[in-house]
């Protein structure tokens, strides 16, 4: 990212023709590949507001940036509003947009506009494509999305075998894809399986002409996650239907439901109150214990906070050494028994599967180098926090069999090997990055550089020669989901991920807090400028 400061003369220029500034010095960030900015980090007024809606003020801000993002035109017809919400507590407003292009949405490239009390835009999130009229995109669409849906299916099926049954409908949806330098018009098919692989499959399908662009497997896995069964003793709701109790719980959101993958994924189901199969009640009573997490400490109704059913399958596949959430489904194997116990027991596990259903739901971080790290690393948080009875910060702890201390720590990462990076242990600084290609990008490596600024925020300490004074679990599980629910996006990268949490920490506890100042030294501490 390149960063500027602009003195507040400057910014005048920029803006007097249709608004002022309040304050003396603002900042923005640029894209390093398009140049335009990523954050905008300023407070903004048209002239004339009060006779403006929240959404007039929003698209007045565009407007007024237009030469910035190198936009022409009525910003209405380059962003579509896409979600908006209203603190009410705080008394901020919040918009999250895409860039459209001639009406089809550009993948990647959303947004998010916060707008204060009084009626000021505070910041821009985002990342913004410019020029596009100049990349001979082709806009006539070719095929169906019917036709769409059936390349994608004859190609997964040559990859993994026959698919007897998807996991629930496949999703088509429009989007200006960018790949290998070129924008192509596609349409991104979504289907989620269990049996004969698990997987969350993203297929870009050029609507011209039929052809796959680009695909892969967005199932998020976590390896080696779970604890196994201990013989711990669990209470949860379960249904009493036709002389058995199922594992159906109709009190939370849609239902919580767990399935045996060994059994056809039909419902788990016994003749008495006592379930035996300890994998089956431990990612029933998990995935319950995090729904009330999430509804409990931020209000939210489940992954997609409208209700979503959350459905657990164990038992799948053969010794499985993993967890997975493929957007619908957690799944749980029962691991190999020799490095891993089974993957079910594990409250952590749960945890951060349903926490990557709330990113898809939120700031939907795509899954590859640096937002894909965030993605991976807002899951461990939550999962810390859920699991609050390890004070350790650690992941997977419970789950390693073979001697090892967890597969992450967020209090020490380095602490932890890892053969793909050059030092052979996780990342605790930016400096520190694998820049390699392996594990999309180093989903799972460098997470821990968040996880490690998510842990000082937290609980304090020193790091490279930084001090940071510690605010407690409370006030970070707010900062990060505030951040990931109203200020990331898409394709948010370390440095948004600062200015995010910087910008939540701000709205909740004011700008002189002692958790602004919590934020900033962490991530000075992780490297992250």
């Amino acid at each position: 990212m390149v960063s500027t400061t602009l003195a507040l003369s400057v910014f005048l220029g920029t803006f007097g023709t249709a608004g002022s500034l309040v304050g003396a010095q603002d900042t923005i960030k640029y894209n390093d590949e398009y140049k335009t900015p990523s954050f905008i980090g300023e407070t903004w007024s048209p002239k004339g507001k009060s006779g403006l809606s929240k959404k007039e003020i929003a698209y007045s801000f565009l407007n007024e940036n237009s030469k910035k993002f190198k936009l022409k035109g009525d910003m209405k017809k380059n962003f579509k509003v896409i979600d908006e919400q209203a603190d009410k507590e705080v008394g901020t407003h919040h918009f999250r947009l895409i860039e459209q292009y001639k009406g089809v949405p550009i993948y990647g490239s959303d947004s998010t506009i916060a707008i204060d009390e009084n009626n000021n835009v505070t910041s821009f999130f985002g990342e913004v494509v410019p020029d596009l009229e100049n990349e001979n995109i082709k806009t006539e669409v070719a095929i169906s999305e019917t036709e769409a849906i059936e390349v994608a299916k004859q190609d997964l099926e040559k990859k993994i075998g026959k698919v007897d049954q998807y996991d629930g409908d496949i999703a088509v949806e429009q989007y200006i894809y960018e790949f290998d330098g070129a924008f192509h018009n596609t349409f991104l098919v979504k289907a989620s399986t269990i049996e004969p692989e698990v997987g969350y499959w993203h297929y870009f399908i050029d609507s011209t002409n039929g052809k796959i662009v680009d695909n892969n497997n967005a199932s998020h896995e976590v390896t080696a996650f779970g604890n196994g069964v201990f013989n711990n003793k669990q209470m949860f709701e379960a249904q009493y239907a036709n002389g058995v109790y199922g594992l159906t719980d109709v009190t939370r959101g849609k239902g919580v439901v767990t399935n045996d993958a060994k059994n056809g994924n039909r419902l788990v189901t016994s003749l008495i109150k006592m379930f035996k199969d300890g994998a089956a009640v431990d990612a029933h009573a998990n995935a319950q214990k995090t729904y009330d997490y999430f509804k409990g400490t931020f209000g939210r109704n489940s992954v997609d906070d409208k209700g979503q059913q959350l459905i657990s399958s164990v038992h799948v596949n053969n010794n499985w050494n993993n967890a997975s959430w493929n957007g619908r489904t957690m799944s749980y194997g029962d691991g190999d028994g020799i490095a891993y116990h089974n993957f079910a027991g594990g409250l952590d596990v749960a945890a951060h599967e349903m926490a990557h259903g709330v990113t898809e739901h939120t700031a939907n971080l795509i899954y590859r180098n640096e937002s894909g790290a965030l993605n991976e690393s807002m899951s461990d948080i939550f999962a810390a926090m859920v699991d609050r009875s390890d004070e350790e910060w650690l992941i997977g702890e419970t789950i390693v069999k073979d001697g090892r201390k967890g597969l992450r720590s967020m209090s020490n990462p380095a602490e932890i090997v890892d053969v793909r990076t050059d030092s052979g242990y996780s990342p605790d600084h930016w400096s520190k990055r694998y820049t390699g290609t392996l594990d999309s990008g180093g989903v799972h490596i460098n997470s821990s550089i968040n996880n490690k600024a998510a842990y000082l925020i937290s609980e304090g300490g020193t790091h490279y020669g930084v001090t940071v004074s510690g605010v407690g679990r409370e006030a970070t599980e707010q900062i990060y989901y505030r951040a990931l629910s109203k200020y990331l996006t898409a394709s948010s990268n370390f440095t948004m991920m600062k200015e995010a949490a910087i910008q939540a920490a701000t709205d909740l506890y004011g700008a002189s807090s002692k958790e602004v100042r919590a934020v900033k030294a962490a991530y000075i501490a992780v490297g992250v400028n």
